[in-house]
């Protein structure tokens, strides 16, 4: 895949698995940080005895369905993991992903503040930042790995 096209994705919940997906599928080479050392994001934090509030057809990838065996219409805590565990599994997701990997930071660098300031966020044509086609900075994602005081800062250049 091309590095040009590469984007950051923050968190490996719910969101972020199917951001993941998505840009795969879009030809671009997506990076997930997540700071925890397992996919799930608010599952991950949830009491075991939680079940989901609504209906499990209403909680499900349109592209993935339900094992065979939740027949529970409010699955519990660990099926919504393993559910999450096997959408991931199944579109090779988790290869993308850096574990204990926390966000502390993202700073968008390359361009006169002025030029930054005058940008509309997505034009009312449908391309961010302005859609002029000169934009050429780069995003600085600074990421701290879980038990290590250094911080790393990743990289990510803004093409069309």
């Amino acid at each position: 895949m091309n590095k040009q096209k590469r984007v950051v994705i923050v968190g490996a919940g719910i969101s972020g698995l199917v951001a993941c997906k998505h840009v795969l599928e879009k030809g671009f080479q997506p990076i997930v940080f997540e700071a925890d050392s397992i996919i799930g994001g608010v599952w991950t934090h949830t009491l075991s005895s939680t079940r989901l509030q609504s209906a499990r057809p209403t909680f499900q990838f349109t592209d993935f369905p339900w094992p065979a065996d939740v027949t529970d219409m409010h699955p519990d805590h660990d099926q919504v993991m393993n559910y999450l565990w096997l959408y991931a599994h199944h579109f090779d997701l988790i290869r993308w992903i850096e574990f204990n990997s926390r966000v502390v930071g993202i700073e968008y660098v390359g361009m006169p503040e002025k030029k930054i300031m005058a940008w509309e966020y997505w034009s009312g044509n449908g391309e961010a930042f302005g859609g002029g086609g000169d934009e050429t900075g780069e995003w600085h994602v600074t990421v701290q790995q879980a038990g290590h005081p250094s911080i790393k800062v990743r990289r990510v250049l803004f093409r069309k």
